[in-house]
């Protein structure tokens, strides 16, 4: 019999994880479980796919290594009812558990199938605060009572101050700024060639979990091939060694920075880890405090990383939490459209499109301003149903769980929440494009015209787009 039947899910792939906590391992078992459900609810990236049955196969074995009992249920067994709620009940009967254990999930579909749950088991269920994050949902509900306006830049002031990061012992600001947002937005100008981004070779896990995401999800967006994603936390910790080492220095200059043939940039590309569990968001912040503090990195490359995580990771995960389930309904703009085929196939004359749309494809990865910039821009100033745009974002990225990918589309790219989230639409024409990028140089069309067959589609749908909404 077991005393408890401690449940990670996929993204629960770390030991600072709360339901591990006070685990005893002579007493209670680890369940984890590999289900359709979660690989299809979405038709997630073949890339995604790979990624995190690919960790959670090595987490599971970490843990049988270190003396921990586990119970780990693979997609292809033949009693796997396939859906985790189900496979719960199953394994509190196999360990006839006295009660389960499980930490916040990270998406509201999934919270809501855990309060059902708890009606039909015959154990207690209960549901542990996510210490992964820096502010729980009830410290965030009371930073936003009696608020009207939620802005990310006193959230994040409140954040630095209550973690005593980059601020002088009476709390005042590194350098003299709460932020220097200002600094990084400059483009690299002559040729350029980012640092190759950080590649694991592949083992036979996933070599294993590949052939399996290639038999039972070929029709899934994306292409598995040249897989070089971390599986391990102490793979991660190599990939938080690397961005430090070879990418960090310029990562403040040039994070708005968008360049035709190099996905990867000076970005971290760390979120892959951070939001599956195999680091925590507190110790890449410490490690680059620490650069800087070191001599290492400039300022606006420490301060710009540290705003990511500390200040908009954890507004958008409070927000989410804070506003659900309504939130997943906002349509401000009462947008209809449906989502243009491209977004799938990659096949667009605008070359901005095409390298953000393809480079996703590959890769299941695409820097913030693409998201935000491109591919946001495009969906906002045509109209899209938020609904589809959510589904496609939350498809193709590797990162993506609902707590991060909705708030960002619904509110900071859509703006279809009104403004709840964002002061305005971050709607541009061309020359924003042709600004951060070299993307207009080799386009079918001409950034430097406004109107007619050769005109650059960003700079006419712009004006259209305020016309059309310019009551609101």
């Amino acid at each position: 019999m077991a005393a408890k039947l401690i449940v990670l899910d996929w993204d629960h792939l770390g030991m600072h994880v709360s339901s591990l906590k006070h685990c005893d391992k002579d007493k209670d078992v680890i369940f984890m479980c590999e289900t359709q459900e979660n690989a299809t609810y979405v038709k997630h990236h073949k890339k995604k796919l790979i990624f995190l049955f690919s960790a959670m196969r090595h987490f599971a074995s970490e843990l049988k290594a270190e003396g921990y009992q586990v119970d780990y249920v693979a997609y292809e067994e033949s009693a796997n009812t396939q859906a985790l709620c189900s496979e719960i009940t199953r394994a509190v009967r196999r360990h006839n558990a006295a009660s389960v254990q499980i930490t916040f999930p990270g998406e509201y579909r999934i919270l809501e199938q855990l309060k059902a749950l708890e009606k039909e088991l015959l154990v207690p269920l209960e549901i542990l605060e996510d210490e992964r994050f820096l502010c729980s949902a009830k410290d965030f509900q009371a930073w936003a009572k009696g608020r009207n306006t939620f802005l990310m830049a006193s959230f994040y002031q409140m954040m630095r101050k209550k973690y005593k990061i980059l601020v002088s012992d009476s709390l005042k600001p590194e350098g003299g700024k709460w932020s220097f947002d200002a600094e990084n937005r400059k483009f690299p100008t002559g040729r350029m060639m980012a640092p190759e981004p950080f590649t694991q070779k592949k083992d036979s896990v996933v070599e294993d979990v590949t052939k399996l995401v290639e038999k039972y999800f070929q029709s899934h967006f994306g292409k598995s091939e040249n897989f070089h994603f971390a599986v391990t936390r102490a793979q991660a910790l190599k990939a938080l060694d690397h961005f430090i080492e070879y990418r960090l220095a310029k990562f403040g200059d040039y994070q708005d920075a968008m360049i035709e043939g190099e996905p990867w940039m000076y970005h971290s590309h760390l979120s892959f880890y951070i939001n599956a569990g195999l680091l925590h968001p507190l110790e890449c912040i410490r490690r680059v405090e620490h650069a800087y503090h070191d001599g290492d990195i400039p300022l606006n490359a420490a301060e710009g990383f540290i705003r990511q995580l500390l200040g908009w990771r954890e507004y958008v995960r409070g927000i989410y939490w804070h506003k659900m389930p309504s939130y997943k309904k906002e349509n401000f703009f009462d947008a209809k459209r449906p989502l243009p085929d491209f977004f799938w196939s990659g096949e667009v004359k605008m070359n901005c499109l095409s390298q953000c749309i393809n480079e996703t494809k590959q890769n299941a990865y695409a820097h913030h301003i693409q998201r935000l910039m491109v591919l946001g821009n495009y969906c906002l100033l045509t109209g899209v149903d938020p609904d589809q745009v959510n589904e496609w974002y939350l498809i193709v990225y590797a990162d993506a769980f609902e707590w991060v990918e909705l708030p960002n589309v619904s509110g900071m790219i859509l703006f279809a929440d009104g403004g709840l989230l964002a002061t305005k639409p971050y709607a541009s024409g061309g020359a924003y494009i042709n600004k951060m990028s070299n993307y207009c140089k080799n386009c079918s069309y001409k950034v430097s015209v406004k109107n007619g067959p050769d005109a650059c589609p960003f700079n006419y749908l712009y004006w259209d787009f305020l016309d059309r909404h310019k009551e609101k």
